[in-house]
């Protein structure tokens, strides 16, 4: 018997060529999350030693040629269209840049192959941020291994931009290994920046594997409940603490610290002291980790202009609906049916309650023993970027009790953690809502339609029409009553 073949998916890739480090990403489908399927790093140093000699790392660009080589492979057999290598700062300041990229193209002759002027640099990391945070507000810093882009960042649309010699291994190198002279050098590079001291008190957002390390050494020390660093959000106070600590702590100090990363240990230093300066010369509020860059900026830019429209969340849990739901169609009368509990909500409330409809079945194929722990860790954990910490922990709540977790199971703990007692309780009502709602529906469009659920006054009354395969029996009545006792309401059925 023959198997009809099916078209691969769509597949893209990209080689980011930095100064500390060469990666390739190969990401896969047209989505409005980046969803990476492959993902190779190699540390080159390209940029080490270019302060002094002006040129690339000779050691380094003998292997990035045969590590190109090899991306080049990978990208071509998983069938990855486009595909391009981006080269970035130790590349366009090396004397011998273009030597390098002359032998590049020799070698790999059908390869797309760019250098990013520091503006285009700074763009690509822009669009990558909003990608993750569609509206990122304040000021976005991404720092490499050669330069830091800074650019301004208004409710999701990029302003102005400037690049800096002060990525980690030029800023060491620039400073001769002495933090007080790099300092200095910092300093009045910030300085001459004009539109800097004058943003709003917003968020900085900061994108580059070494403040990520930061983030991770952050979280690990302070035992934050999800240990993931998109998105991970911390106060000015703390981000100077955290900053300060690193920048002056030994090097053995930093050694035994969970999380801290070997190959970046002499790096640390120079970011946290970067990251330290950039918050004396803002008023920024909080600084918030991306784990979406340049890569992720560059993805969208392949991308048609419907899909970069979408928000991130939303588009998310529709592609986690289409793959796990039993009937995809269901969760638009989900969103109708319980509008009538939410009646004062504000957009951003609105957004999760849409995005908890879409969520609401995709336990429907886990074994019924597990469906409520394993839907929470799926949707605490599962990869969208348009996901802040928050939201996840509210939808895989909400998610959770839908399935009819217990409010005291432990594996509930990294939600309850990082909700306040207003959010916990409103998913817990919404959770109570969907159970409801599947109860009596069994998950489809026709059942639910006999029924109608409303507040008035004290009493949460739920309306079962004659002759629509709806009645008021014990499951229904005792699921009522446990989104009535969420609510504060007295529990009333009426058939009619």
């Amino acid at each position: 018997m023959s198997v009809a073949s099916q078209n691969p998916p769509q597949r893209c890739g990209v080689v980011d060529l930095g100064s500390n480090s060469v990666r390739l990403v190969v990401y896969e489908g047209a989505a409005r999350n980046p969803m990476p399927i492959f993902n190779e790093k190699a540390v080159l140093r390209l940029g080490q030693g270019l302060q002094t000699t002006g040129k690339l790392n000779e050691d380094g660009v003998a292997q990035a040629l045969t590590v190109l080589d090899r991306y080049r492979l990978v990208a071509q057999s998983m069938g990855a269209s486009p595909f391009e290598i981006i080269a970035t700062a130790a590349v366009r300041d090396a004397l011998n840049g273009p030597e390098f990229i002359a032998d590049l193209k020799a070698r790999l002759p059908d390869a797309r192959i760019s250098v990013l002027s520091g503006d285009e640099e700074a763009a690509y990391s822009a669009d990558g941020v909003i990608c993750g945070i569609p509206d990122a507000d304040g000021l976005l810093a991404d720092i490499g291994g050669g330069s830091m882009e800074l650019v301004r960042l208004a409710s999701g649309t990029r302003g102005q931009s400037q690049t800096l010699r002060l990525g980690v291994i030029r800023l060491a190198e620039r400073a001769q290994g002495n933090l007080s002279k790099a300092r200095a050098i910092v300093d009045e590079e910030l300085s001459a920046i004009p539109w800097l001291n004058k943003l709003p008190a917003h968020n900085l957002y900061l994108v580059g594997g070494a403040w990520r390390a930061l983030a991770r050494i952050h979280l690990l020390e302070s035992n934050y409940p999800l240990q993931m660093v998109h998105h991970y959000t911390i106060e000015r106070e703390a981000a100077r603490d955290l900053a300060d600590f690193v920048a002056s702590a030994p090097r053995r100090t930093l050694e035994k610290l969970r999380g801290a990363p070997r190959r970046r240990l002499d790096d640390m230093p120079y970011a946290a002291l970067a990251l330290r300066r950039l918050l004396r010369v803002t008023n920024v509020r909080r600084v918030v980790f991306s784990a979406s860059g340049l890569r992720e900026g560059w993805f969208m830019r392949q991308m048609p202009g419907a899909i970069r429209a979408q928000d991130p969340l939303l588009s998310a849990v529709k592609d986690m609906a289409q793959h796990l739901s039993r009937d995809p169609s269901l969760p638009p009368d989900l969103l109708t049916w319980t509008a009538p509990l939410f009646t004062d909500e504000k957009p951003a409330e609105a957004r999760l309650r849409e995005a908890m409809c879409w969520l609401s079945d995709i336990g429907s194929h886990d074994h019924p023993e597990f469906r409520a722990e394993q839907a929470f860790w799926r949707v605490l954990r599962q990869p969208g970027i348009g996901f802040d910490h928050q939201a996840r922990a509210f939808l895989a709540l909400g998610i959770a009790v839908r399935y009819e977790a217990n409010l005291d199971e432990p594996f509930l703990n990294p939600a309850r953690q990082l909700l306040d007692l207003q959010h916990a309780k409103k998913a817990e009502i919404l959770g109570a809502a969907m159970r409801l709602a599947y109860t009596l529906s069994a998950g489809t469009r026709d059942l639910l339609t006999g029924t109608k659920i409303r507040v008035q006054g004290s009493r949460l009354i739920l309306e079962l029409q004659a002759n629509k395969g709806v009645f008021a029996g014990e499951s229904v009545l005792r699921r009522l009553e446990r989104l009535a006792f969420a609510m504060g309401l007295e529990p009333s059925a009426a058939e009619s």
